[in-house]
């Protein structure tokens, strides 16, 4: 009786995971569908689930736009924004972790209390600042505050890694002579390499994906693929064959990327759960 309960319960998880997975990844479907739709079939009633497939939208696209020029500017931002953040979240978390004070949990709320903030309530004091300094539509300056954006979450992720690994092994090494920076370089990021990674994808998906900035501090020299969407909008409405065309060139390189990288995510997001 027991094991015919466990195998039930087993059933109905297996379904509701498989009811979500499919419930999360029908829009995604959805947009790519529609992006080999014209533009008759992609607002018709009832919507066409068969139909004959074209790539004029996806012509259309890359006649309209340069694709490419906007996918680079996407991969500088995210790989930028996101080695820097790395480049000051791993000490910022690692005193935090293992030299504590007695404001460190207070300054940690505080840092995640900023992404609750609405990007609006400060977009005219961050305009300012990227106009006098000349960042305005550069990819410097749009990388800046994407990492600015996420450091919280980099500080976040990164300390709660950290405080996972043995404080043992770290006195060992400060035993053997190891210097604070010895300590953290050889000790400390092997040890939570996992949880790093993870923290890296994080941080290159949310600027992948980052689309207020982007809009509000680029027109053309530093226009990210969220902008390279953003055009396929008019006055005149929304033409959803292209936009859904332009919305999987978006967003396919990251899903692959992730798709190729969640052994690594899932592995650094369960990192030390098991001892």
């Amino acid at each position: 009786m027991a094991f015919k309960v466990n195998c039930g319960k087993q059933i109905a998880v297996t379904l509701l995971g498989w009811g979500v997975a499919l419930w999360v990844f029908f829009p995604i479907f959805w947009m790519f569908l529609t992006g080999f739709k014209s533009e008759v079939q992609a607002v018709s009633t009832p919507p066409q689930l068969f139909f004959k497939p074209t790539l004029s939208s996806y012509a259309e696209v890359f006649e309209r736009a340069n694709y490419w020029h906007f996918t680079i500017n996407t991969v500088l931002v995210s790989v930028i924004a996101t080695g820097v953040a790395l480049a000051l979240a791993v000490p910022a978390a690692y005193s935090m972790a293992f030299m504590p004070s007695k404001r460190t949990r207070s300054t940690l709320l505080w840092m995640l209390s900023t992404r609750m903030l609405p990007s609006v309530g400060v977009l005219v004091p961050i305009y300012l600042l990227a106009r006098n300094a000349h960042l305005l539509d550069t990819v410097l300056g749009l990388a800046i505050v994407d990492m600015l954006t996420n450091l919280p979450i980099v500080i976040w992720m990164l300390f709660t890694f950290f405080r996972e690994v043995p404080a043992p092994i770290l006195e060992a090494g400060r035993m053997d002579g190891a210097s604070r920076w010895q300590e953290m370089t050889m000790v400390l990021l092997p040890l939570a390499l996992p949880g790093i990674a993870s923290t890296a994808l994080l941080s290159l998906i949310l600027c992948w994906n980052e689309a207020f900035w982007s809009l509000n501090l680029t027109s053309s020299n530093a226009a990210p693929l969220t902008a390279f969407i953003a055009s396929f909008s008019s006055p005149e409405g929304l033409f959803f064959g292209k936009l859904s065309a332009a919305s999987t060139l978006a967003v396919a390189p990251i899903l692959v990327f992730g798709w190729f990288s969640q052994k690594q995510l899932v592995r650094g997001l369960t990192f030390g759960a098991v001892k």
